[in-house]
This record gives C-alpha cells, sequence and structure tokens, in this order.
C-alpha cells in the first residue's frame, strides 16, 4: 500500500522537519513566495502560497503521486480504460465535454458522436420550451421547469442551476425536488400552475426510490390539476434514463428521453443530460462554453506536469493535510452567493468519491482516505463558524474562491465582500500574536481570548466573473483534485458501495411500516421504532 513506501515515508520525515515552521517563517524566508506558488489556468488563478509547503514539499508530494502511478491513471482515463475496476467500466465524464471533432474509441464504438447526438438532442428541446414552441397539454407556454432527482441528479443541475442565475431565461423558473420527503415536493410545487409546469424526471434506472416517488406524485398533481387523461403526461413529463421501457410505462413519450452511460457516474453527470434543466435556464450557448470551460481544465489535467497540474496539486496538498497533519476537514469557502450549494455539491462529489476504506485490490487500508467537506459563502460563514476555523483546536485547511467583478452592478457591494474574502485569508494564515496585542495596549486579561495562532493553510482561487465557462474550470478543478487523491490512495473514486445497504434495508422495511402484524426480525431497537411508527400510522 501506499504508506509502505519510501516517498511516504520521506513525507513523514519532512513533516517532522516542517511542522514547527509556520507561515510567517515561509514568507519571511521568501519574500517571492506569492509570485514561485501562484497557478494560473486559463484566467483561473490558484495562490498555493499560503499552505504550509515548501519547494521540498511540492517535490515529495509529486514523487508520492510518481509512485502511485497517478500520470499513468490520467492516462488511461482519458484513453478509456476500465479504471472503475469494481464495475469493469471506463470513466468518461470528460468525453462528455470534447468538442464535436475529436475522436475516442470505447470497447470499439466511438463515443463522441453519441455525446454530441445527446447534446443536440438536448439543444432543440432547450430552444423549444425556450421560444415557446414545445408547450403544454393546454396549449400554454412553459413557465417552470420541475427537477426531480436525488443525489448526482439533484445536486450538479441545482447548483449550476443558482450559480448562473445571471444567465437564465426570463420567463422561465426551475426547481429541484430530491427529498422523498413529501414536503420536499410539496414546497416545489406551491404556486405552480399544472398547464405551465413541466417536470424532468432524472433517473438512469427509472427505478430509484426517491425519485420514482415524487415523481408518481408529481403526475397525480398534474393530471388532478389537468383533469385531464393520461396522453397529457407526454406533454409535461420528459426522462432522463437508458430504461426506455420503464419510461414508455410511466406515461412519457421516449421521444422525450434523453439518454446518458454507465461510463459516467452520477455525481460526474451534470454536464450532460441530467444538466438539462440547466439548458433550458441558460440556453444551449452558455451551456456550451460551460463545457468548454470543463474541457479547458480536463486538458490542463490531462497535458500539464505534476509540479504545474493544479488539480494534482490540489489534491497533494490535501493528502498533505489529511494524512501528514492528520487534520480531518476540509472547507470550500465561496465569497460568491450564487455558489451558496457549490460546498454541497463538492460534499457528494470528494466524500461518495473518496470515502473508502478499502483498496482497488480489495485490501482494509490502514491509513486515512477522504475529508470530511463543508462550507458555506462568505461573509455568512464569518458569523457562523469561521471561530472554530480561527481559534479552534484542530485546523482547518480551506479553499476560498473569489471573482473580480460582480454578478450584479453594485461595486461598493463587492468591495466589502472581496476585502472580507482577502482579510480572512490573511487572518487565517498569520493570526496575531500575544506580543502584537499588548503592544496595542489590549488589557492583559484578555490577550489570550484576542490572540490567533495563525498557520491555518488555505488556497485563493480567483477569476474575473462566474461565468458558464468559469463554472465548468472550477467543476473539473474539483473532480480532477478527488481523483488525483484516489489514485494515491489505492481507492475507487467512482463506485459508491456504501450507498447500498442503506437502500436494500429501507426496501424491505417499507412493507413492514403498513402491514400491522408483519413479523419483525431486526434488531431490538429497530423493531421497538417499526413499532412505534406502527402505533401512530394507525392512530
Amino acid at each position: 500500500m501506499i504508506n509502505e513506501t519510501p516517498q511516504w515515508h520521506a513525507l513523514i520525515s519532512h513533516h517532522e522537519e516542517l511542522a514547527s515552521t509556520s507561515l510567517r517563517d515561509l514568507f519571511s524566508a521568501d519574500p517571492d513566495r506569492a509570485e514561485s506558488l501562484t497557478v494560473e489556468v486559463d484566467g483561473l488563478i490558484a495562490d498555493l502560497s499560503k499552505h504550509l509547503i515548501d519547494d521540498v514539499t511540492v517535490d515529495l508530494l509529486v514523487e508520492l503521486a510518481e509512485a502511485a502511478g497517478l500520470p499513468d491513471r490520467i492516462a488511461g482515463m482519458f484513453r478509456g480504460d476500465h479504471i472503475n475496476t469494481t464495475e469493469d467500466r471506463a470513466v468518461l465524464h470528460t468525453a462528455l465535454r470534447l468538442p464535436r471533432d475529436a475522436s475516442l474509441e470505447v470497447d470499439g464504438q466511438d463515443v463522441i458522436g453519441d455525446v454530441h447526438g445527446v447534446l443536440d438532442h438536448m439543444a432543440q428541446f432547450a430552444e423549444d420550451v425556450r421560444d415557446g414552441t414545445w408547450r403544454g397539454h393546454s396549449g400554454e407556454r412553459i413557465k417552470t421547469v420541475v427537477n426531480i432527482g436525488i443525489g448526482g441528479s439533484d445536486l450538479g443541475p441545482y447548483m449550476a442551476y443558482r450559480a448562473l442565475m445571471a444567465y437564465r431565461h426570463e420567463s422561465i423558473e426551475a426547481r429541484f425536488v430530491s427529498n422523498v420527503d413529501g414536503t420536499h415536493l410539496h414546497q416545489a410545487l406551491e404556486g405552480l400552475d399544472p398547464e405551465t409546469t413541466l417536470f424532468i424526471v432524472a433517473s438512469k434506472t427509472f427505478t430509484t426510490l426517491e425519485t420514482l416517488a415524487n415523481a408518481k406524485s408529481a403526475r397525480a398533481w398534474l393530471l388532478d390539476g389537468l383533469g385531464a387523461d393520461e396522453s397529457s403526461i407526454a406533454k409535461h413529463f420528459v426522462a432522463l434514463s437508458t430504461n426506455a421501457e420503464g419510461v414508455a410505462a410511466f406515461g412519457i413519450d421516449t421521444a422525450n428521453m434523453f439518454e446518458f452511460w454507465d461510463w459516467v457516474g452520477g455525481r460526474y453527470s451534470m454536464d450532460a443530460a441530467i444538466g438539462l434543466s440547466v439548458m433550458v435556464a441558460i440556453g444551449p450557448e452558455n451551456f456550451h462554453d460551460m463545457l468548454a470551460g470543463f474541457h479547458s481544465m480536463d486538458q490542463h489535467f490531462r497535458h500539464a506536469p505534476l509540479r504545474e497540474n493544479l488539480p494534482a496539486l490540489l489534491g497533494l496538498i490535501g493528502i498533505w493535510y489529511r494524512n501528514f497533519f492528520d487534520w480531518p476537514s476540509h472547507a470550500v469557502l465561496p465569497y460568491s452567493q450564487l455558489l451558496d450549494r457549490f460546498p454541497a455539491y463538492l460534499q457528494q462529489l470528494d466524500m461518495e468519491s473518496n470515502g473508502k476504506r478499502t483498496t482497488l485490490g480489495g485490501e482494509v487500508v490502514d491509513y486515512e482516505t477522504g475529508s470530511i467537506v463543508w462550507g458555506e459563502p462568505g461573509t455568512n460563514g464569518q458569523h457562523a463558524f469561521y471561530q472554530l476555523i480561527h481559534q479552534g483546536t484542530t485546523p482547518v485547511p480551506a479553499d476560498f474562491i473569489g471573482f473580480l467583478s460582480p454578478d450584479f452592478d453594485d461595486i461598493d457591494h463587492h468591495d466589502a465582500l472581496m476585502a472580507n474574502l482577502f482579510a480572512q485569508a490573511e487572518a487565517l494564515a498569520f493570526g496575531k500574536t500575544v506580543e502584537e496585542l499588548r503592544v496595542e495596549g489590549v488589557d492583559e486579561s484578555l490577550v489570550s481570548h484576542k490572540s490567533f495562532p495563525g498557520n491555518r493553510p488555505s488556497t485563493m482561487l480567483i477569476s474575473g466573473r462566474l461565468t458558464p465557462y468559469v463554472l465548468g474550470q472550477l467543476v473539473s478543478l474539483y473532480e480532477h483534485r478527488t481523483f488525483t487523491q484516489g489514485v494515491v490512495w489505492g481507492v475507487n473514486s467512482f463506485d459508491q458501495w456504501g450507498v447500498e445497504l442503506g437502500k436494500v434495508l429501507a426496501m424491505a422495511i417499507i412493507p413492514e411500516l403498513t402491514e400491522a402484524t408483519a413479523p419483525l426480525e431486526h434488531d431490538s431497537s429497530t423493531n421497538a421504532l417499526i413499532e412505534r411508527y406502527r402505533k401512530h400510522r394507525m392512530m
């Protein structure tokens, strides 16, 4: 395993040498540090200078990545090798954003024609909805699109829709339903008119419990509101699926089924059919700009040397903190209200991908994998959890994300936002010493309370404006950061067996909740809880 390699042990020794060094020391020793540790990729700037690293650290981390075979694994992924070994599949979310004139053969078939066939189908449908060609059963224009999905079929498009609100069609709103809790669907449908509502049901197998439960309830709401027969469903429902039989049985015209493939994992799928709601909202041209941003970062990750490779560097720095400093948490702090769902999106991308305890070879690891990913937009987070990340007992490495231009034309607000962004990263890095507080005349009884240890590392990601292109860059950046870490840890970042057990048990429990005499064969706690629910349900 990777922790048995000389490269891993070299990093252990280096950590012992660097652990007593502060960011103040590192900046003092190297006045050009900010310049030498800044990476720019197609307009996206990453300042890595506020990390607890030096040139030796970077060299050793790159050597670790090479020992783990990262260059070969990158090449294999882009080539279409079956690197998802537990499911015997290629991993080709990068193919979803390849240009039309590219070629990529997987298992004897060039997939680019299929990809662009679906994108063209999406574009035609999106334009028809946007210009009023597609209308509901009664002839009314569509005003609201409701995306019904869960996991990657919800988090990605919901995040992108909110991030790109400045680009959305002025008279078409999108809403998103994921939770099987009926409240979520109720909230999403509140105030809507069935005659002007279109549902997008996103389920690869068209059997996902939560999605199908919500879709069936939405269908009942539609039919009741329209007072029409089931033929009306075809004008108000489309599907993102591969199960044509299930789609047709639901009442959806399979001509309005948008396909995706088993070589695209759900959490990597927002840039294909799963992004249909986003394309309807922002238009095909903006959607393709987003794909171009994805592709730009893909190409950088594929071709840049590891020492200059931004996704690889971010992944390796994350390993440095997770495995050698033993810091379990990673915060993503976008200073953009439009990115309010970005941390939640990254939670699934990272934690579902690398929350694994078994290597590709089936061995149980004896080192840490995966981080707890969380965050909120600034400046809201400053009044919530920044107390912990400034003065708490366990440092939390953080990614700050900011934009040089405001989303809307209020430069005074943006000046205040950016001042807070830069100040928080500075405060985390350098803190405030007891000596500095005494010089300022702070009462001695408050000195320890007001001191900040500093030495809290962060990445600063800056771009000009939050455009579709830049959003694509950012998502691709974190996809490849996650992949880098999975390769070094030796885990499969593209399966998610940990999701399955709870689903199986839930399917067994559902009939037990409704059949008062059904025998219960669970543990005593679960049996008692089911009995309590049954009694309440029968009241």
